[in-house]
């Protein structure tokens, strides 16, 4: 896969070696096809939070920098662009733009419990546990699953290594609620949104996994948008079939705008 490293300075971004990066502290990915990204600015707004809280110092240069991305983006093919901080960097060399080709759209998901505490160091800000994430998910991948699914301390969902997890009571869209550590997911806002302007219900619950069973659930993230979870190993019941994808991924793919 291709992938291209920039790093902004002086108002520009500058080609850098890939193996510059060692600090990962906050970092946001989007989806870029043919130019079009859903809700960019969402995206902007969410590094920006994560950004003040910590390296307030470079907060001043963010609306330049985006800009500057914005810019250098392609308009052709289909794209997984990570704008990033590193905070071993010096001030003013801090800000990054990762340029990678997108891998390809996936279906239907496996889900697996990961059986252990939550090892994430900063699970509200995406970035420090990224490579933990992926750590996780190659767990996953190894016992024949697509996602680790990560609990709370009580055994409630959190949300998968590096996706969201949402399901479905009848016609109510259902989240993990604000009390279980989980990271502000930008498709899981949008999917939410989407059930609302369509006068569904939705609401946030504690659940276990157990609790899921003969229910529809949902992978949610930028890169794959929803995947309907066919099964979910351990769980100790099986799913329900998809009812409501379709309708979902249409309106979500009508979110996507041009970027310039």
């Amino acid at each position: 896969m291709t992938s291209e490293l920039l790093q902004y300075e002086s108002s520009a971004l500058h080609e850098v070696p890939i193996s510059l990066t060692t600090q990962l502290a906050v970092a946001d990915s989007f989806l870029l096809e043919d130019g079009r990204v859903r809700n960019l600015g969402m995206h902007f707004e969410r590094f920006s939070r994560w950004v003040e809280k910590t390296s307030p110092e470079t907060q001043d240069a963010l609306e330049e920098f985006f800009a500057t991305v914005v810019k250098s983006l392609p308009l052709e093919g289909r794209w997984f662009p990570r704008i990033e901080l590193h905070t071993d960097q010096p001030e003013g060399r801090r800000l990054h733009l990762r340029i990678r080709e997108a891998p390809e759209a996936l279906g239907n998901a496996v889900l697996w419990t990961y059986p252990d505490e939550d090892p994430r160091v900063n699970p509200l800000v995406k970035g420090p546990d990224l490579s933990l994430g992926l750590q996780l998910r190659r767990r996953a991948n190894m016992l024949g699953a697509d996602e680790a699914v990560l609990l709370s301390e009580s055994g409630h969902i959190a949300e998968g290594a590096l996706s969201a997890i949402v399901w479905w009571r009848g016609e109510v869209l259902c989240a993990p609620s604000d009390d279980t550590t989980w990271l502000d997911s930008i498709t899981r806002r949008e999917v939410f949104a989407i059930a609302e302007q369509m006068g569904l219900q939705t609401r946030i619950e504690k659940a276990k996994p157990a609790d899921l069973v003969e229910t529809e659930v949902w992978m949610l993230s930028s890169l794959q948008a929803i995947r309907q979870v066919d099964s979910w190993i351990d769980l100790g019941g099986p799913l329900a079939p998809a009812s409501h994808v379709e309708a979902f991924s249409k309106r979500l793919r009508m979110l996507s705008s041009p970027i310039r």
